[in-house]
Parts: structure tokens; C-alpha cells; sequence
């Protein structure tokens, strides 16, 4: 099971580095960015490599999205926002000063910005401005637009106040080039990143609505917002469906990163309250064209119905060359239950992921053992050479361990292993002061019992969840699971209200940077709304971060990586769970798509397109729900 409810993989395949670029190219324009090497494109990107330049534009992508919605802002901590927003980047309706590639890591192309530059020490970044650039009202996106978005999203939004938290202020020098300072040099990856600021239009949010009363950014609104990408809102229905029409004389449709993408000219989103539900509606067609399946028994037994039998569903299996997510149980160690590095180890013997993946998920995953799974930037055996000189500043606070066994999670291959395992767990319960009475699992000292709730939102937790509860009763503990609404758990996981959560998931980049302080540090620890669930406070995790987000090579960068990835594996904040390393998606035989789709990021589904035939076809044969 692959889940994409709590970590945004679409929303946070960002943060690069910038040991790539030369010296010699400091403080000269350039288009595509490149920070690991250089673009496949070099400097002379005209398109996507596999996108079809001639796709025709029209129809009607049906999509069905969990939950509800209350507001069209996602920038702030508040309500819940609806289907093609998204709380970083610019989703349906927003540009970015430049867009991060699809097909491959840690590059950006020309969107809003046409260029950018930086000085050699990396203490600023300046962004040029396209002159075509403009709003859905006809007016230019200007410097007051991107100074404003940068200062009120620094403000509101907890992402992009950890994300751009050494950018001190924009000052325009001239009437297309925003400058941002920067409070410390040699932040290589900050210039680059600042292209994934959106950009908001500064005169409709100070304006007033139709009813005269004043817009204010820091609120949730229902009132759809002015914009500048390819799509606006059509039409809504609060908390039921939305519609995104696309904008026939959007301002970038020519752009390189545009053509052949975003052919649809209808996207509506249907909401339901359940998966079950979703699932019976995508079998019957009309609401749900395209469905990413997230279930391994599903996706291996139930995918039986008959549109299936006649070919008028399709399924794929796409490979992914990105970094795989940590995905995860996660400890709220701002519970005093979870502030011992014994119990958090002790409840990570408990987890038998190897049983469930023969029984449950068909043997379709394998187990995820760092917090940079795939590629170079993951830890493995002893540290060693400059990782371990890293390590060892900190080596009187660091566990012995740490420098003298290779990090391994426990195994359940055999009865007797899954028995020596649930014995080492009770064994670090007993150290830190848990003793079973009665069989029950309490304090020794207070005869306090030791509870934990997991909290989750949709029923299928209870499959994720159910044999590690059954496992941790067996060891007296008194281990519960509540599945509440998407709303109550977007609440509570913002409040860091929760004993622990039974899915969630950190999604990287091959060239981490400044988003693991909202991840990771003690000031987004703090922070409702930032991205480190786990409440992480921990000065040597901080100085790690600053010390990966201030590398001076990709060998550095790889160096600092490692050891951030070991400290933060020793000290047991999440139960690691598992990966995938493909995208599995059914769909219905309505779409052209090109020949082949992105490597790196899997899919792009902007780049597909409907064709009138198959879907006059599938009309015909099946009532639509629409």
C-alpha cells in the first residue's frame, strides 16, 4: 500500500542542490535550472521530450477526491481546501516564478520568471520577470505581486516559512526583476528553489468581493480567487464537487513546459465520504476517469468487474526513478508516553512487517529502512569518511551503537524470530521503567497504564494498523485505533492532537535541502501546521539540517545526508513501513497518452488527452453518473 493522503508527493518533489553549476556562470542569466549537472535539455529546452505537441484540447477528466471542502485558500493553517489547490506550489490556478520539471530531478524550467541569477557566494537571487506574464483579468503580473506573495506567504503558510526561512525580504531593482536577500551566504539550493515560490494576485486579495467587504489572505474563502495558470473554478458545489474549466487564452499555453499539457478543458472533482464508495463509483464509470490505486489486495484480486473483462478499464504499472517516501507510523514525541528513545525502539520491534506483506499485501512491497530511500543519499552499514567526521562533533549524544552496528530493523521470518522480537521489546519497555502486571503493560513506579491511540481517516488504517495493535496487546498494552473524517483529521494533525498516527509520509527530493527544517526541527516542532509530526526537538538533527542545507558539494551533500538519516533512524521517531517503486493506475479507455511518460516522476497525467472516439464510444455502452 502506497498512501498519498498525508504526504504531498506532488506537492514537495522540491529542494535541490547546486554543486552542479559552475562558479563561472555565477551572476549570469540563466533559464533552466539544473542542480545536480546539467539539465538533459542543456540550455535549449523547447519541450517536454515525450509529450505529443500536437495533443488536441477538449473534454472532460472526471475525478473523485475523499472527504470535503470549505475554502479556496490553502496558504493558511486554516479550513480545508478544495481539489486542485495545493498548500505549496500553485496547483490549477496559480503560477510558480519557474516550474520544476516532470521528467527529471532537481530542474526548473522558465514559467512566471524567464530567467534568474545569483552571486557567486549565494547571498541573493534575482528573478526576471516574463513580460507576457499576466493575470486571468488581463493585468500583468508585476514585482508588487511577487514581493507581496513572498511576504505573506513567509507569514501564513508554515511550509514556506521554514522552506525560505534564511530569505529576508524582496526589493524590486527594476520594473521585471524582484532580488531576494538572503541572511547568510553559501546556501547553494536557495536561489534555485525561490523559483518554486507561487505567485498571488496582490490587487484582487487587497480588493473587496462583491458584497463590498474587504479580502483577507489570512482567512479561508469560498469565493473563488483570481488567477493566473491554466485553469480557473467554473463552477462549485461547497463540500460536494468542484469544476475547473481551462482558461482558452491563458498567457503560458506556448510555454515549453505547457505544450502538449493540460488538454482537458473541463477538470470536476466529485467528493465522496469513503473509499468503499469511491471504488463502486470507478467501476460503474462517470465520476472517477483515472484512479491511482493505493490498495495491493485490490489491485491484485479485485479488479474483476466487467468493464475490466471488456477492456474498457485499463491497468498500468508505471516505474518511478524518484526517491521513494518514508512512510510510516508516527510517534508524537510531544507525548511524555513517547519521549523515551527505549519505548519508541521498543513499540519498532512490536511491527511485523514481513508477516503482513505476505498476508495482506501480497508480497507486493518491500520494507523502507531510511528516511532518503532510493539512490546515494540513503545511509547504510558504518559511517565512515566524512560522514563519520560529521559524526563524530556529536558522538558523546549520539547512541555508542550508532558508530559500531550497521542500523537494522527487525525481521519477522520465522515463529521464533517474531518471539525474540516481541522479547526485545518487552526487555526495553522493562529499562524504561514499563513492567506487565495483571497483563497489562504499566508504570512501575505509578502503576499508570500504557495506552496509545492510533489516529487515522480512512478504514483501510485499520488493516495498516490492526497487527501492530495485535502485537502490542499481546505485550499488555492498551492499544486502540480511531478513524475520523478527513476535516476532524486535518484538525488534529495540524494541532499535533494525537498519540500516533497509523499512516503518514515524507516525500524528498535526490538533493534534500532547506524543506527538512519543516520536517525535522525544533522550530517547525512547535509550529501547527509544519511537516514534523513526529515533534522532533533535537540540536543535533538541527545542526544536521543546517549542516545538509549548507553542504559545498554533492559529496557533502551526500556526507551531511547519511548522517541526518542515521540520527534520525537511532532515534526511533516513526516505525518505518514500506515502498512501492511504481505508480499503479487504472484508467478508463477514454485518453490518448503519449508513447512513453516520465521516468522520473512516473506519470504525468497533463500530458494525456481525450479522444473523442473512445469516449463517444464508452458513452454509448455505458450510462454515465454525469
Amino acid at each position: 500500500m502506497t498512501v498519498g493522503r498525508t504526504f504531498l508527493r506532488s506537492t514537495l518533489v522540491v529542494a535541490a542542490f547546486a554543486g552542479g553549476l559552475q562558479a563561472a556562470f555565477a551572476d549570469e542569466w540563466r533559464t533552466t535550472s539544473s542542480l545536480i549537472g546539467e539539465s538533459k535539455y542543456g540550455n535549449n529546452f523547447q519541450r517536454y521530450d515525450y509529450v505529443n505537441p500536437d495533443a488536441p484540447k477538449g473534454g472532460t477528466l472526471n475525478s473523485v477526491v475523499l472527504g470535503t471542502f470549505d475554502s479556496f485558500n490553502p496558504y493558511i493553517v486554516q479550513g480545508s481546501f478544495a481539489a486542485g489547490f495545493v498548500p505549496f506550489g500553485g496547483g490549477l490556478l496559480y503560477d510558480t516564478l519557474m516550474e520544476q520539471a516532470t521528467d527529471e530531478g532537481s530542474v526548473s524550467h522558465p514559467l512566471i520568471s524567464d530567467a534568474y541569477k545569483h552571486p557567486d557566494d549565494y547571498s541573493s537571487a534575482t528573478y526576471r520577470l516574463d513580460p507576457r506574464a499576466k493575470w486571468h483579468d488581463g493585468k500583468p503580473i508585476t514585482t508588487d505581486d511577487v514581493i507581496w506573495s513572498f511576504q505573506v506567504l513567509k507569514a501564513n503558510s508554515p511550509m514556506y516559512s521554514r522552506y525560505f526561512e534564511n530569505v529576508t525580504d524582496a526589493v524590486a531593482i527594476s520594473d521585471r526583476e524582484v532580488e531576494f536577500h538572503f541572511d547568510q551566504k553559501g546556501n547553494r539550493e536557495l536561489p534555485k528553489i525561490l523559483g518554486d515560490l507561487v505567485v498571488l494576485p496582490k490587487h484582487w486579495w487587497e480588493g473587496t468581493d462583491a458584497n463590498g467587504k474587504k479580502r483577507d489572505i489570512t482567512k479561508p474563502t469560498q469565493e473563488p480567487p483570481l488567477g493566473s495558470a491554466a485553469y480557473k473554478i467554473a463552477t462549485f458545489k461547497p463540500g460536494t464537487e468542484i469544476v475547473w474549466q481551462r482558461v482558452p487564452d491563458y498567457w503560458g499555453a506556448k510555454l515549453p513546459v505547457k505544450i502538449g499539457r493540460e488538454n482537458f478543458d473541463r477538470q470536476r472533482f466529485s467528493y465522496f465520504l469513503d473509499d468503499n464508495a469511491s471504488w463502486q463509483a470507478f467501476t460503474k464509470g462517470g465520476f472517477e476517469d483515472f484512479r491511482v490505486e493505493s490498495r495491493a489486495q485490490r489491485w491484485a484480486v479485485e479488479y474483476t468487474f466487467p468493464a475490466i473483462k471488456a477492456g474498457d478499464v485499463i491497468k498500468a504499472e508505471y516505474p518511478t526513478t524518484s526517491p521513494e517516501p518514508m512512510q510510516a507510523y508516527v510517534m508524537n514525541t510531544r507525548r511524555s508516553l513517547f519521549q523515551d528513545v527505549r519505548v519508541r525502539q521498543a513499540l519498532t520491534y512490536a511491527y511485523d512487517f514481513e508477516s503482513m506483506n505476505r498476508t495482506i499485501f501480497f508480497g507486493a512491497y518491500t520494507r523502507t529502512d531510511s528516511y532518503f530511500e532510493g539512490g546515494d543519499l540513503a545511509s547504510s552499514g558504518l559511517p565512515q569518511g566524512k560522514e563519520l567526521e560529521i559524526l563524530q562533533q556529536y558522538r558523546d549524544k549520539l547512541p555508542p551503537e550508532l558508530f559500531t552496528q550497521e542500523f537494522k530493523l527487525p525481521v519477522y521470518t520465522t515463529p521464533q524470530s517474531g518471539r525474540e522480537n516481541l522479547r526485545k521489546a518487552y526487555d526495553l519497555f522493562k529499562q524504561a521503567g514499563w513492567v506487565n502486571r495483571g497483563g497489562k503493560l504499566v508504570n512501575e513506579k505509578t502503576g499508570e497504564p500504557f495506552r496509545i491511540e492510533f489516529l487515522g481517516n480512512d478504514p483501510v488504517d485499520e488493516r495498516v494498523a490492526g497487527p501492530l495493535i495485535d502485537n502490542l496487546r499481546r505485550l499488555g498494552i492498551d492499544a486502540t485505533l480511531r478513524i475520523v473524517d478527513d476535516s476532524q483529521y486535518t484538525n488534529r494533525t495540524r494541532a499535533f492532537d494525537f498519540d500516533m498516527l497509523a499512516v503518514a509520509g515524507f516525500q524528498q527530493s535526490n538533493s534534500p535541502g532547506n524543506e527538512q527544517r519543516d520536517f525535522f526541527s525544533s522550530t517547525a516542532a512547535d509550529t501547527s501546521g509544519s511537516r514534523n509530526l513526529a515533534g522532533i526537538k533535537n540540536p543535533i538533527v538541527d545542526a544536521l539540517i543546517d549542516r545538509v542545507i549548507f553542504a559545498t558539494d554533492r559529496n557533502d551533500l551526500i556526507a551531511a545526508t547519511h548522517a541526518l538519516d542515521r540520527v534520525l533512524l537511532w532515534n526511533y521517531y516513526m516505525i518505518p513501513q514500506w515502498h512501492l517503486g511504481k505508480i499503479r493506475i487504472a484508467y478508463w479507455n477514454k485518453f490518448g497518452i503519449p508513447e512513453k511518460q516520465p521516468a522520473y516522476s512516473g506519470v504525468d497525467q497533463s500530458s494525456w488527452w481525450i479522444d473523442p472516439d473512445k469516449e463517444k464510444a464508452l458513452a454509448a455502452k455505458y450510462k454515465s453518473g454525469n
